[in-house]
């Protein structure tokens, strides 16, 4: 529980700031954007293409195969920190939207490859969610997504019970279809506030 509550703040902390660590290859992060009632434009370029396979073995891209908005988040399935509180309430978000009428797609992309394979992420994640879909790939793969999403991430340690523990970017990226981010979503809203501003974007 006390490292649980450690790596929440030290994730916390570096949301406020717009970075957690540096990762294989230094990009500035993007600035955290506050939740706001209109809808505009990112000011700067964020997002592209990619080639990642899924829990279920699949190839997937950045383009929704069932045409839905997508929340993506950047993690690994066994985090004891930030992980374990963004992706269920990314979940629930997305279950409100879903009850709104608009179904979205929530995505993990992991940044431990090497734990996180086709085969172990599927069962790890549907600890969480059967809805999750994770997605990894090989290093080439996945360092193209990092790049593209400027993603940030540093091994901090390696714990008896949990494994490897990383330091990572913690910015959850609303997608339309085609793959466009969106906007960036901070991890600790209530579900509801994620859901109304997903919502918002979804022009309902």
């Amino acid at each position: 529980m006390k490292l649980r509550t450690l790596l929440l703040a030290v994730a916390c902390s570096g949301l406020a700031s717009g970075a957690l660590a540096h990762g294989p290859e230094k990009h500035a992060a993007p600035p955290v954007l506050a939740p706001s009632d209109s809808v505009t434009a990112l000011p700067w370029k964020l997002g592209g293409a990619f080639e990642l396979v899924d829990h279920t073995g699949k190839t997937r891209t950045q383009t929704d195969p069932d045409g839905r908005m997508q929340l993506v988040f950047f993690g690994y399935a066994n985090c004891p920190g930030i992980c374990s509180a963004a992706l269920p309430m990314m979940v629930d978000a997305a279950e409100l939207v879903k009850q709104r009428g608009i179904p979205v797609s929530p995505i993990m992309i992991t940044i431990d490859p090497e734990l996180d394979t086709p085969k172990t992420i599927g069962p790890a994640l549907a600890e969480i969610s059967t809805d999750l879909i994770g997605l990894t790939g090989n290093p080439e793969a996945l360092s193209k997504a990092y790049r593209a999403f400027q993603i940030t991430f540093e091994k901090v340690m390696d714990h008896p019970e949990y494994g490897p523990i990383y330091a990572h970017s913690s910015h959850i990226f609303l997608l339309d279809a085609d793959g466009k981010v969106l906007t960036l979503i901070p991890p600790v809203l209530p579900a509801e506030q994620f859901a109304d501003i997903v919502m918002k974007y979804a022009g309902s």
